[in-house]
């Protein structure tokens, strides 16, 4: 049997974004996009306010970062397929979030759009992408989707944009994985640090489901990289989480009445940074 290849150990990229340990990561779902199924003409001005009022109720309650999604442009194109007009959407949403809070800020272009994202960052000044498929393959509801990792990192470099760090899944949420099934979650996670991602994301099966210790705890054992949690965390959760996991991607639990499509509530978003609070200092104590 193949001894595993061991990558080099690198500095922590969460050490680089974020000032605290655990960081939480707040997400923006923006309205749907021009060009989308379900936009509807709203004037884009409102769009993106709508996105500004979000990422300034998530600083606000004192959120560690911010990822801004178009999460509502469902059913999502495969990467390919992503226009200019979602790029241009993505980037005018993510300029004006930026000269409105003052915390660092990450794009996820759905579906695996790691290319677009890349584009979008470089254009925004955002420090990280989201990719939820970075290496092998899976089947999507959008279907067959290849990683795209060496694409990517050569438009990265193309672009000049290598300061823009890799958060991707593995084992992502919404796939089924059928055609991987050989491998293990550590191998996959091995896998994504091979094809030089940044930071690795531990999800559940759906947008809000519980992400598993035991999962977050597969992932870790095949990589030296951080392993955050990317589903389903609220306050009850994260003391276990976080005891596994070296941070976390919260967004529906964030919202009025814990749904993905409301506005923040900004006294949730307070509720879980408490949380966080109350464990690194039992943490560091």
């Amino acid at each position: 049997m193949t001894a595993p290849v061991v990558m080099p150990e690198k500095p922590s990229a969460l050490g680089a974004l974020f000032d605290e340990t655990h960081p939480i990561i707040g997400v923006v779902h923006l309205r749907p996009l021009p060009g989308s199924p379900l936009y509807d003409g709203e004037d884009v001005h409102d769009i993106y306010a709508a996105g500004v009022r979000d990422a300034k109720a998530l600083a606000a309650g004192g959120i560690d970062g911010v990822m801004i999604e178009n999460a509502s442009d469902q059913p999502f194109l495969r990467p390919d397929d992503i226009g200019p007009e979602t790029v241009a959407g993505l980037t005018a949403a993510g300029s004006e979030i930026r000269n409105a809070v003052d915390v660092p800020l990450g794009i996820t272009c759905v579906a695996n759009g790691a290319i677009p994202g890349f584009a979008v960052a470089k254009a925004m000044d955002a420090q990280w992408v989201r990719v939820n498929q970075w290496a092998n393959a899976y089947v999507a509801n959008e279907g067959f989707l290849n990683g795209d990792a060496a694409r990517a990192l050569r438009y990265r470099n193309a672009i000049g944009a290598r300061n823009i760090k890799v958060l991707a899944d593995v084992h992502v949420k919404f796939g089924a994985h059928a055609i991987t099934a050989d491998r293990s979650i550590s191998e996959q996670a091995a896998d994504a640090e091979w094809h030089l991602a940044d930071v690795l994301i531990a999800t559940g099966t759906r947008t809000g489901s519980p992400t598993q210790p035991g999962e977050v705890e597969e992932v870790r054992q095949g990589t030296q990289l951080p392993v955050i949690v990317g589903s389903g965390m609220n306050p009850e959760q994260l003391a276990t989480l976080f005891t596994v996991a070296d941070g976390a991607i919260v967004g529906q639990w964030l919202k009025v009445d814990g749904h993905w499509w409301n506005p923040v509530d900004q006294r949730r978003v307070e509720q879980l940074v408490t949380a966080a609070r109350e464990f690194r200092r039992g943490s560091d104590g």
